[in-house]
């Protein structure tokens, strides 16, 4: 291995120390390439990149859009400023905003409680409903009566209108798109037959086609989606002078969400890289300093925007921080090249410029090689999620840190041997008392005594990793400031929650020979009673089905964590109000369905029964914003409650929709990155032994980084931060972040034991070499990373406070714990005088 890398520094002075400038135009080529392809460089916050590609419950929840003609659509939250909502002016506002709104040619309707009918103001008989169902605005209304109704509806009650009768929702319908709705048809039946027994060549390759035309119409999509609620928005602002009002949906989340990261990644990414140039200033003086370690670092960014840009790999909320990422680890290598450089200055004074820049390169590169395998081997851990996005992010990061180490030991070298040989830091300057003189004097002082803290540490570590959780909500994204987070909290408080849920429930098919005439004369063989324009559905109402509907529809709207529930149920309470408060029994509700309107057919059956699968939808809505909310426990007692509270037959009631998507999301990641955490933790090990050539260097490798990444997830378990698609990476930061110190500091150990055999001055050495680079370093992010905590989405906050807190945890551990082992365990084989 020796003869290798000596092969290797023969062969890297020749190329690259001997011919800089074509290094750097071959570079610069390559970048300029990259940074074409960065043209397709795009962020995507849709729905369908926080699920489960290979989830069971995702074709089951398409199957169920498909049969009900679920469709995206705005949620407006109106609430006026002056008077009651039901005021004529309020109304006649009401009535403008839907009409602008409806005249959007994207809108394929409007919905408002000017439109809904009304089957009591004043009452009529469930027998009298006909095709003139009277409004709110219709002449023959009695707006009293009209407003009781709206209040009273099983069905307009907490959907429409809230509980306190001040704010109504207008529901805008979007137009599907024809094109796309082709399109995800055809790429998910290809998945359907992938999953049940996979797929010929042809169909794989035709996949592939139909996956890319999704992705290249998405962004018209995408496009087309952020003018269309810039649109929708400008025309609500025109009326806030009149109602406080708020936007919602999954749509408007969507592209909210795609504004906060394109916006961080402008603002805090430049903001981060100004704060990186200013401590760089601080600390260097000198303007070399500056440009060479931020040049590696913009142009490995755009070298990687450009791999995005290639292979179609969209950036997500989970990797909206990649850019970030690679400023940290490229900014590493560079401090370290730099601090080496400088010190061979101090050491060598008088060498040729060339060998300087060449004995750097040499002393840095194992090192750093391994640092970026360990860390490639911290990120490998995402490879293990079933999550599309999150196996991107891995390999993003993965090949981003290998395109920084190729990077930076290109072009730094190139640079510096270009530039005129600098002035050597003065001695005395350099070798002043800092922090890492402290830290060296407090390990040989309370060596022992930093080994009990570490261990109690420990231990509260491995209890606050035990208060983990998987749990959280896109509306705790959001700052509570933020017009999103207020719009999202009213629909969720008042509106009838935010996170849909739904709950289908099948039954036995009817049997056309049996004989109903023990039950009811009426019913007496009614297939029999056929003509061919009858309605055969009309017979599908029996009551012991009514019953147990209504029995499933009162137990979820008697959860806590529920809202607004809608059934079949709600038309047979509807229906009940209309009889005198009598339940309408099989041949009534024949009746109803024969005589009620196809508009109103559409508004309360269509979307919650499926005659031809025998079948019945419960949609739900839970309140996201519930501080008591457990997701996962939720799902499980509605599955349980089924069957062994409400007697259904196991295997006939299925949950769908996103919450139990989102659900699954969460779950994948808590087991594939937590459970497989040791997985890592021996890869990492195995990785020590290789380079390090022995078991006891490599335990006392392995235990700093193991107490860094976990510290980290305990400070999250005892603030009860619950992890979640985006905390959860926090991990496999925290270990590429403290493998590198640690690497760092037993390489340089290593070597410097070799003067003199003395542990303890071999600890003072390193810290006042290796050791500034690592302090200077982890000072540089810890200061340049705290801008993001003025970041209004908190997945952003969280990054930059937990990358802080890694790399701080990270430098202490790898100066006080890793040296005193090192110290105790005398893994060298020398021992003090």
């Amino acid at each position: 291995m020796t003869e290798i890398f000596r092969t290797f520094n023969r062969w890297y002075g020749k190329i690259v120390l001997d011919h800089p400038v074509r290094v750097l135009i071959c570079l610069m080529i390559l970048i300029v390439i990259l940074g074409y392809m960065a043209k397709n460089f795009r962020i995507d916050a849709s729905a369908d990149t926080l699920l489960l590609e290979n989830d069971e419950d995702l074709r089951y929840a398409r199957q169920v859009s498909e049969r009900y003609g679920v469709h995206d659509f705005l949620l407006v939250a109106f609430t006026p400023l002056k008077g009651d909502l039901f005021d004529n002016e309020n109304l006649d506002t009401l009535g403008r905003l839907r009409d602008e709104l409806q005249a959007m040619d994207w809108v394929a309707s409007v919905l408002t409680i000017l439109d809904v009918p009304l089957l009591e103001s004043p009452p009529i008989s469930y027998a009298d409903i006909s095709n003139e169902l009277p409004n709110l605005k219709s002449p023959t209304v009695d707006k009293a009566l009209a407003t009781i109704e709206l209040h009273e509806s099983p069905f307009y009650r907490d959907l429409l209108v809230s509980s306190d009768m001040g704010t109504t929702a207008i529901v805008v319908n979007i137009k599907s798109d024809p094109i796309y709705t082709d399109l995800i048809a055809e790429r998910n039946g290809y998945l359907d037959q992938k999953a049940e027994g996979g797929l010929s060549l042809q169909d794989a390759q035709r996949l592939d086609v139909v996956i890319e035309k999704i992705r290249s119409h998405q962004i018209r999509m995408n496009e087309a989606q952020h003018r269309n609620i810039a649109q929708i928005r400008s025309i609500l602002d025109r009326y806030r002078p009149e109602a406080k009002i708020f936007l919602g949906g999954i749509s408007m989340i969507a592209d909210d969400m795609i504004g906060f990261i394109k916006r961080d990644l402008k603002v805090f990414g430049l903001g981060v890289f100004l704060l990186l140039v200013f401590m760089l200033g601080v600390i260097f003086k000198n303007v070399r300093w500056i440009i060479v370690p931020m040049l590696c670092c913009f142009l490995a960014v755009v070298c990687m925007m450009g791999v995005l840009g290639a292979f179609g790999w969209d950036v997500t909320v989970i990797s909206s921080n990649f850019v970030s990422l690679q400023l940290i680890i490229t900014l590493a290598i560079v401090v370290h090249l730099m601090v080496r450089y400088r010190e061979f200055q101090v050491t060598r004074p008088g060498a040729d410029h060339r060998a300087l820049v060449q004995e750097t390169v040499r002393s840095k590169f194992v090192p750093c090689l391994y640092a970026a395998l360990t860390t490639i081997a911290g990120f490998a851990s995402l490879l293990l999620c079933d999550i599309k996005p999150v196996i991107h992010f891995g390999w993003m990061m993965s090949i981003g840190i290998l395109f920084s180490l190729t990077l930076t030991f290109l072009l730094f070298p190139s640079c510096v041997v270009l530039l005129k040989q600098p002035n050597p830091p003065t001695p005395p300057k350099y070798l002043r008392f800092s922090i890492t003189d402290f830290l060296a004097r407090l390990t040989v002082s309370h060596g022992t005594a930093i080994l009990v803290v570490a261990v109690v540490l420990s231990v509260l570590t491995v209890m606050g990793i035990y208060r983990l959780k998987v749990e959280n909500s896109f509306i705790d994204y959001f700052k509570k400031s933020t017009e999103i987070y207020q719009g999202m909290a009213v629909i969720d408080q008042q509106l009838g929650g935010t996170t849909p849920l739904d709950v289908i429930l099948r039954f036995e098919a009817i049997d056309p020979d049996v004989d109903f005439a023990e039950e009811d004369e009426e019913f007496a063989d009614p297939f029999d009673k056929l003509d061919e324009e009858e309605d055969p559905n009309k017979y599908w109402f029996i009551e012991d089905r009514m019953e147990t509907i209504e029995r499933v529809h009162d137990y979820l709207d008697g959860l806590p964590a529920t809202g607004k529930i809608l059934s079949l149920a709600t038309l047979l309470k509807i229906g009940r109000r209309l009889n005198d408060g009598q339940s309408l029994d099989s041949l009534e509700m024949s009746v109803l369905y024969s005589k009620m309107p196809d508009e109103y057919k559409d508004l309360i059956l269509s979307p919650f029964i499926n005659f031809e699968n025998n079948e019945v939808r419960f949609t739900l809505r839970v309140i996201d914003s519930m501080p008591s909310l457990n997701r996962n426990a939720l799902l499980h007692k509605i599955d349980h409650d089924l069957v062994h509270q409400l007697e259904i037959e196991e295997g006939k009631a299925r949950l769908a929709g996103m919450m139990v998507l989102y659900n699954n999301m969460l779950q994948s990641l808590f087991t594939s990155q937590i459970k497989t955490m040791g997985v890592v933790a021996m890869a990492l090990l195995l990785m020590f032994l290789l380079l390090f050539r022995s078991v006891k260097l490599a335990l006392i490798a392995f235990f700093p980084n193991l107490f860094s990444a976990g510290a980290v997830l305990g400070v999250m378990g005892w603030m009860n931060i619950p992890l979640d698609m985006m905390t959860i990476t926090i991990a496999a930061i925290s270990i590429g972040i403290a493998v590198d110190d640690t690497i760092h500091y037993i390489y340089r150990f290593r070597e410097e034991i070799k003067s003199d055999g003395d542990y303890i001055k071999t600890l003072y050495r390193c810290h006042n070499s290796i050791g500034h680079a690592m302090y200077y370093t982890s000072v540089t992010i810890i200061i340049g990373f705290s801008i993001l905590v003025f970041s209004n989405f908190w997945p952003t906050i969280y990054f930059g406070l937990f990358t802080s807190l890694a790399m701080l945890i990270a430098l202490v551990a790898a100066l006080t714990l890793l040296p005193h082992l090192l110290v105790i365990v005398k893994p060298f084989g020398v021992r003090n005088p």
